[in-house]
């Protein structure tokens, strides 16, 4: 039996974790943390407000906070000794640098995205995009989201981004805004927008533009399941390994 501890229980994508992991007879949910002004919603494990109250031993943890929180995720699992599947987003370059630093000492697996399909994608990215760029394709990413999303771009878009220009082994210059800009675009660069409204919960895509033919390649989550499924996927996985810097394609194999 693997415990878990949700940190950031109580979110959307808390609520989430917490109502599909009964689906997981492997899992175990034993302790939750998040701010008391939100909502708990009847769990039926405890919740507390500051890690440092928790008095569950966990195997693992999801978090599923925010990005102001992480530092005191990162703290708490390095003083306990814990794996984390780490799942926000909007991180600090500072940040990232920490998790990296923390995973000689612990398991850690940080994704932009824990959709199965969306790292799938990533694999056929990189396949795909040299041959692509080297005949003339240039590359556009479109993300939409709903309207309480924090951060933008997407961790995902960016994780795509990542994707296409590892697989192109370019260095791919990334373009978020083109508005002052009156010049021919270069080949190099990969364009991102963001979409911010109603309650999209998350689509992505990639065009491929190139001449006279285009390659569209779209990813919808009709539902945060995908991702929540993910992410105990993702728990799963990461409880017996030593310490190290883990992703999804890591768990998709």
């Amino acid at each position: 039996m693997v415990k878990v501890l949700i940190h950031g229980c109580n979110g959307r994508m808390g609520n989430m974790v917490s109502n599909l992991a009964a689906n997981y007879d492997e899992i175990q949910i034993v302790a939750g943390v998040d701010r008391p002004d939100t909502e708990p919603g009847g769990k039926s494990y405890p919740i507390y407000e500051n890690l440092a109250d928790v008095k569950e031993a966990a195997d693992v943890i999801i978090d599923i906070s925010t990005a102001a929180a992480v530092d005191g995720l990162l703290a708490y699992a390095e003083e306990k000794g814990i794996a984390a599947v780490i799942c926000t987003t909007g991180l600090s370059e500072e940040q990232v640098a920490n998790i990296g630093t923390l995973s000689k000492k612990v398991a850690i697996l940080r994704s932009g995205n824990m959709s199965l399909g969306i790292n799938t994608l990533i694999k056929v990215l990189k396949d795909i995009s040299k041959t692509l760029h080297e005949t003339g394709f240039d590359v556009d990413i479109v993300e939409r989201h709903h309207r309480m999303k924090l951060d933008a771009p997407s961790g995902t878009a960016k994780m795509l981004a990542d994707a296409v220009a590892e697989g192109t082994g370019k260095e791919m210059e990334y373009v978020y805004d083109r508005t002052e800009r009156r010049m021919e675009r270069p080949h190099d660069e990969i364009g991102i927008s963001a979409v911010r409204g109603g309650t999209i919960v998350g689509e992505h895509e990639v065009i491929f533009a190139g001449t006279d033919e285009i390659i569209e390649i779209k990813h919808t989550a009709l539902s945060r399941a995908v991702f929540a499924n993910g992410a105990l996927k993702a728990a799963l996985f990461l409880a017996d390994k030593k310490s190290g810097l883990y992703s999804m394609s890591d768990v998709i194999g």
